[in-house]
């Protein structure tokens, strides 16, 4: 396998200079037994940017595929995540992260969810700050993590979170969200960034699509990349992951990105941070 990085994958810089690739591979329910076939399939078509999460019990698979690999370590940005039922035990979490993924180190950690009837955030946020003073990760951020949430954390922070990364897509872009995470330079990250597909129908992107003979979800994809978005697309498809990561060469014109931001909405598909309390354990 190539172990160069591929070269049309923009980067962006975080708060704290690590540099993390714009377009990364997602495995929110990829199954755990497809997990290792679907990321080296990833990292095959030039992706060097994964992101997983101890909730989606799949961190071995993407770690077997990193070593099957053979790709640089140094090469590879790889984001996974704190479990809502682990915050109050961070750092066992992370050192269970790591060996599930046989890393030393995580290029980012993420408190994935802010939980707030637990109270606990905070608390997980210091244990992240002493992981990421000890070198375990390169970086800490958030997920889910609306304005009032980020405010508290804020508060009590000694490191501004580098990425919040939430549900974001054309119908749903949570332009508040993002604009007060920008507003602290917390990079803004979207997952479900095709809506789980619901977006891909629009005429706005249909019409694009048909013009430049791409598909929607490059179309899509391309817009998330225009507006600064970092963004972590999913399948388990060998030629639509090549796909997504060809969305990276494709530069629409300042009337087809504000024609696919006009779509704006509030169709939030996944649940909603403010009273969600699942413990994904």
């Amino acid at each position: 396998m190539s172990s160069s990085r591929n070269s049309s994958v923009p980067s962006l810089v975080l708060n704290n200079s690590v540099t993390i690739p714009q377009l990364g591979f997602g495995v929110f329910q990829v199954p755990p037994a497809e997990t290792q076939k679907a990321v080296e399939a990833a990292l095959e078509a030039g992706y060097r940017h994964i992101d997983t999460a101890a909730a989606y019990r799949n961190e071995s698979g993407v770690g077997a595929a990193i070593k099957a690999s053979g790709i640089a370590r140094e090469e590879l940005f790889i984001t996974t995540k704190l479990r809502n039922g682990e915050q109050g035990q961070a750092a066992a979490a992370f050192d269970n992260s790591r060996r599930e993924l046989g890393l030393d180190v995580i290029d980012l950690y993420l408190i994935h969810w802010p939980v707030p009837s637990q109270g606990l955030f905070v608390d997980a946020w210091k244990a992240l700050e002493k992981i990421h003073s000890d070198g375990g990760a390169r970086a800490i951020g958030v997920s889910n993590f609306l304005t009032d949430h980020l405010r508290t954390l804020l508060d009590s922070a000694d490191v501004v979170p580098a990425v919040n990364q939430i549900e974001l897509h054309p119908t749903f872009q949570q332009t508040e969200v993002a604009a007060k995470s920008r507003s602290h330079g917390i990079a803004v990250e979207a997952y479900s960034p095709l809506g789980q597909g619901s977006d891909l129908n629009k005429p706005a992107v249909t019409e694009v699509a048909e013009k430049r003979g791409v598909t929607p979800g490059q179309v899509v994809l391309a817009w998330h990349l225009a507006s600064g978005n970092i963004v972590i697309p999913k399948s388990v498809h060998p030629e639509r992951i090549r796909q997504n990561l060809e969305a990276a060469s494709l530069q629409l014109t300042p009337g087809e990105l504000a024609a696919i931001s006009a779509l704006d909405g509030v169709a939030r598909i996944g649940a909603d941070p403010a009273v969600a309390s699942f413990s994904q354990m």
